[in-house]
């Protein structure tokens, strides 16, 4: 079974956290994950930039993808969020349990 995931950055835990607690409240997704302590090296500007960011992975289905992707756009901290979207098998009782967390 088909599940979708969406990526993103973000400079604080705060921000994070926020993008979760509206994904989960509005059932956008199943589950959200915040990594801390990655270090991304860029071009901003025309300039070469290092930060240390939080990775945030969310786990959706293809049809709540672009509702979620919307609400991370309104809300997200960056003028150019790192909005990327992954899609691919999984195992079907974790699919399932996907698409039961996100039920209208």
């Amino acid at each position: 079974m088909q599940i979708s995931i969406l990526l993103t950055t973000v400079a604080k835990k705060s921000d994070a956290r926020r993008l979760a607690t509206a994904s989960l409240q509005k059932r956008l997704a199943g589950c959200i994950q915040i990594i801390s302590g990655i270090e991304s090296h860029f071009i901003w500007k025309d300039k070469k930039s290092a930060c240390r960011e939080f990775f945030v992975l969310a786990k959706t289905t293809t049809r709540k993808l672009r509702s979620l992707e919307t609400l991370w756009k309104e809300i997200h901290p960056y003028d150019c969020p790192e909005l990327i979207t992954l899609s691919g098998r999984a195992a079907a009782s974790y699919a399932r349990w996907i698409a039961f967390s996100v039920i209208d």
